[in-house]
């Protein structure tokens, strides 16, 4: 069983709700974990995060209390609060419906998104525009969810963000495990860069089908290789 070692969280230093406060820096904290990078579970320990927090016992209860009914922990008596790990049929459903937001935060973004901003998006992402992404997987591996995550915020669709955010704490995990079976690292910066090319040419309709495309291709892939899941 893992501990809460790779679980960094900061001080809290406010006057606003503490309950609050807790459980928008466990959230962030637990959605930018690789939680599938192990097979081993993953334990909060709820002393330790109210030390790390800086607050009392109580809020951090409460906050987890809340993670809990959103699905992003779970409570075992005598044992202790966990992460929670989708099954590998339920990893596949959430890949279906991050296809739906994203690629309608893609048809968006040609209309809402500056020039500027989508002109950058070359600057923005050069790993995909480099040869050879099995030698510099770390860093394509980052800039691959920083991709994904900025055609959301380009959608500018408060809901969509919102939706998404609760999905990316499982999608991030999985597209990084992606990247490093079979051919799914070339594959898909081939497919960014199509996709960034539709952007800029604010081709909506292409732009929309090429991210659907490129998600779904991601559920096949986990569809193939996800076995490692429960």
């Amino acid at each position: 069983m893992a501990s809460d070692k790779s679980f960094a969280v900061k001080p809290i230093v406010t006057n606003s709700s503490l309950r609050t406060l807790a459980y928008e820096a466990l959230k962030s904290a637990i959605t930018n974990m690789d939680i599938y990078s192990s097979d081993e579970e993953i334990r909060l320990d709820e002393r330790k995060l109210s030390q790390d927090l800086g607050v009392s016992r109580t809020p951090v209860r409460e906050a987890l209390t809340v993670l809990e009914q959103e699905g992003f922990v779970r409570s075992e008596p005598r044992r202790g609060v966990f992460i929670v790990k989708k099954t590998k049929r339920e990893i596949i459903g959430m890949v279906h419906a991050w296809a739906g937001l994203e690629s309608m935060a893609a048809r968006l973004a040609c209309a809402r998104a500056t020039d500027a901003d989508l002109r950058s998006l070359r600057q923005t992402f050069p790993e995909f525009f480099l040869d050879a992404p099995a030698e510099h997987l770390t860093e394509y591996s980052d800039a691959n969810i920083r991709f994904h995550q900025k055609i959301i915020s380009l959608g500018q669709c408060e809901v969509i963000q919102g939706l998404a955010s609760n999905l990316l704490i499982h999608v991030r995990g999985i597209r990084n495990i992606a990247l490093t079976q079979g051919n799914r690292a070339s594959k898909s910066i081939q497919e960014h860069v199509q996709i960034i090319a539709a952007l800029e040419a604010r081709d909506a309709a292409l732009a929309e089908r090429l991210v659907r495309d490129h998600a779904l291709g991601l559920a096949e892939h986990v569809e193939t290789f996800g076995d490692f899941l429960a």
